[in-house]
């Protein structure tokens, strides 16, 4: 359950391109699979800025709190606030609705240093 598609992070992240040149992303299956019951997500305010590798949010489950981390260096141009009364949408479909935040890019290459959907795959059966 790992779409060819998206690009992927260490720290269990997924990105999407979107139409407009932004990206979304959220967490990976695996991820939401290990936390297991999400039950609350805190993400971080449109306008401000988050820079790849740093935390930028909190996933709340059943079983612990993890911090989110962003993909990518940009501003926060959306969040799903679908998120803020049905957290539980990242476990049934993390890859669509259950999509979290979108940046506008500061520097677009760092897609290219984002792992492969193969890539991420070898990491997390090595986990």
């Amino acid at each position: 359950m790992t779409p060819d598609e998206l690009s992927y992070t260490a720290e269990h992240e997924w990105v999407r391109m979107t139409e407009s040149g932004n990206v979304r992303f959220g967490i990976t299956h695996f991820a939401q699979e290990s936390l297991g019951e999400i039950v609350y997500i805190s993400l971080p305010a449109i306008g401000e800025n988050i820079n790849a590798s740093s935390t930028c949010g909190e996933v709340e489950s059943t079983k612990s709190v993890s911090d989110l981390y962003a993909p990518v260096d940009g501003e926060v141009v959306a969040i799903n606030t679908n998120l803020d009364s049905n957290p539980e949408i990242v476990n049934s479909d993390p890859y669509n609705e259950g999509w979290m935040v979108e940046v506008e890019l500061s520097n677009p290459a760092q897609i290219d240093g984002l792992l492969s959907a193969a890539e991420y795959l070898a990491l997390t059966e090595q986990a």
